[in-house]
């Protein structure tokens, strides 16, 4: 399965001198928790994120529409093809702690975004499933590991399930 099978591709990026205002209604009006900010030729530079929004806003006592999208998007920006294999796009979330991708064409220029939910949505529709798709039967652990708190991700596998316990 490749990404291009399942990636939103109607994503709608922002430019570095957008306000967190104009990005935070793009969430709003397409139900999504990340816009890509890409350069005059739709290069991704960055993403901004609903947390990142979030953070800026109730740290830096300025209003939403006083701090640009350049001011708080990610620096280091992992990515995907449209042409990858799923699997090979997951494996990149999961070695990053990350639950979205911008999804870049044959040009490197944004083509959409890979989310958790699309991996969910496609791993768990069994019907007219082909060989080589993704199960959900390998899609749960790949979930876990992305979506583990980053003190977990940093501990050796041995280590996880005790640091898990509540010492009372």
């Amino acid at each position: 399965m490749r990404v291009s099978d399942i990636a939103t591709l109607d994503v709608r990026p922002c430019r570095p001198e957008t306000n967190l205002a104009a990005v935070a209604s793009v969430m709003w009006e397409h139900d999504c928790g990340v816009v890509p900010v890409v350069d005059d030729s739709n290069h991704i530079l960055g993403v901004v994120t609903d947390r990142d929004v979030c953070m800026a806003v109730g740290t830096r006592n300025r209003l939403a529409s006083q701090i640009s999208a350049a001011e708080v998007m990610s620096g280091k920006v992992f990515t995907c093809r449209l042409s990858d294999d799923v699997r090979t796009a997951l494996r990149t979330m999961s070695a990053n702690g990350v639950r979205r991708l911008p999804v870049l064409d044959e040009k490197g220029s944004l083509a959409g975004i890979l989310s958790l939910t699309d991996v969910i949505l496609a791993s768990r529709d069994t019907r007219g499933a082909r060989a080589g798709d993704l199960t959900w039967s390998e899609t749960v652990p790949l979930v876990d590991a992305i979506c583990r708190p980053r003190t977990q991700r940093e501990l050796p596998a041995g280590e996880r399930k005790e640091a898990l316990v509540v010492k009372g």
